[in-house]
């Protein structure tokens, strides 16, 4: 069944849910929400399992007109937001008619921002995931980002209206221009790299889904091994370290190996805030050891998983 017609698809809009887990050994990166906390909480207001695919639209300016009666949710990165005119809240579960037109502004600070409907969106299925891989076209809408008068359909025929609902507020952690990131050492931290805990770091124009380059006082390759190391596996929140001097911040859509030096790894517990850095932004890195992650996760993990309980960080 339609569910809703896309108006304007701003600079890019593209549909993700679960990752494409269990082939990196093949080459396929995971792909998913940049975001995958701001997705679930959007999947839990509109009462659908924390994964269900939805819309993850990058810097807003975006709209849409419904094609039937659904619930509705607005997650993540927030600008203006209306429907049929109406300021409308995010956050809450929200109902919708079939005519109503949804429109986002652009945000003032975050960059991704997450509309999720009931029932879910209905999308293609490459390798177990529906999740939208741009680089090599498939997953998603055909493979590729959403475009005006573009019609998708609910992932479900059958479907049962949820509760209206809001997120509570220990749930919306704040958006801001800077991100503190707690991380580890990575295969190639060295004494060097101490400078790492205690710089603060700036994202540059340089960013996809793939990743984003970081300008700062990032440590010398004394050792002369940028770009020469073997091939390594690589997973998002890697910071590899090229040998332009500048470094790059890995999020979803990254490749699987790499021979730049690895420096560090932001952790699990707070990846998906890596989806929200936009130009611009500061970042500064918080040193943890493999037990302090560890215990970063599990408490991360008992707080969300509190109100959406099949979540996966």
């Amino acid at each position: 069944m339609a569910a809703l017609q896309i108006i304007k698809s701003g600079v890019q809009a593209t549909l993700q849910g679960a990752p494409r887990s269990g082939h990196r050994h093949l080459g396929v990166p995971w792909s998913g929400a940049a975001d995958s906390v701001s997705l679930a909480l959007a999947n839990r207001l509109a009462g659908n399992r924390a994964a269900e695919t939805g819309i993850e639209i990058t810097y807003g300016n975006f709209s849409v007109e419904f094609c039937a009666d659904l619930a509705v949710a607005v997650t993540g990165a927030e600008a203006s937001f209306t429907l049929n005119g109406q300021t409308a809240p995010f956050h809450e579960t929200l109902f919708v008619q079939k005519g109503d037109i949804l429109e986002l502004g652009s945000p003032d600070t975050g960059l991704r921002t997450y509309i999720a409907v009931s029932g879910g969106i209905r999308a293609d299925i490459f390798l177990d995931s529906p999740s939208t891989y741009l680089p090599a076209g498939f997953g998603g809408h055909e493979g590729r980002a959403l475009k005006s008068d573009d019609v998708l359909e609910t992932a479900r025929s059958e479907r049962t209206l949820p509760q209206r609902t809001r997120t509570p507020d220990a749930l919306r952690y704040p958006i801001s221009s800077s991100f503190a990131l707690r991380a580890t050492e990575g295969p190639d931290y060295s004494d060097r790299c101490a400078t790492l805990w205690t710089e603060q770091f700036r994202a540059t124009r340089r960013a996809s889904r793939i990743g984003f380059e970081i300008e700062g006082n990032l440590p010398p390759d004394r050792d002369g091994h940028s770009g020469n190391l073997p091939s390594a596996g690589l997973f998002p929140g890697a910071l590899q370290v090229p040998p332009q001097g500048r470094g790059f911040l890995l999020l979803s859509d990254c490749q699987t190996t790499g021979g730049y030096p690895h420096l560090l790894q932001v952790n699990r517990s707070d990846r998906h805030q890596l989806g929200q850095v936009r130009p611009g932004d500061s970042v500064i890195f918080l040193h943890r050891s493999a037990d302090q992650a560890a215990e970063d996760l599990r408490d991360k993990h008992a707080l969300l998983s509190s109100w959406v309980p099949d979540i996966v960080l």
